[in-house]
């Protein structure tokens, strides 16, 4: 599951096969995904805002297409993000590690009764890049989802 969702990221999505993002686990209710520092660097040797932005925005566009495409089967859905807050906390100096929420199960009964009654739902997803067990940039996203 996790290689298909990689294949399809970096086909679909050019810029996830160059930033080298991976989706690598699932874990206590989290997607896992990484990305090495050396092509996402900038001029101080950190990592470089927009691809750490990238990677959150992307880590959680991903919870919700494998909730929805691969958990609920709805197929050939529309998932795009409508809005965003990030924070950048702290400077990200390491190869990045980025933990994103899966939703808890009311939420996704509910987006279920939405997408099946209305053909449409969305999800707040939560995700975070964290290095040596602090958390450098916070995003939240709300994600439309359309059959």
């Amino acid at each position: 599951m996790l290689n298909k969702l990689k294949n399809k990221l970096h086909k679909q999505i050019p810029l996830t096969k160059y930033m080298q993002i991976d989706p690598i686990q699932i874990k206590d209710n989290k997607l896992i995904t990484t990305a090495p520092i050396k092509p996402n660097i900038n001029d101080k040797q950190t990592g470089f805002a927009g691809s750490l932005s990238t990677l959150v925005t992307i880590s959680a566009w991903s919870v919700c297409y494998l909730l929805i495409e691969e958990q609920l089967n709805f197929k050939d859905t529309m998932i795009a993000i409508i809005k965003s807050d990030t924070s950048y906390k702290a400077p990200v100096t390491k190869d990045f590690y980025c933990q994103t929420v899966f939703p808890d199960d009311e939420q996704i009964k509910m987006v279920k009764q939405k997408l099946q009654s209305k053909g449409s739902a969305s999800l707040r997803i939560k995700s975070q890049i964290i290095e040596d067990n602090k958390v450098c940039v916070d995003f939240e996203g709300i994600y439309v989802i359309k059959l």
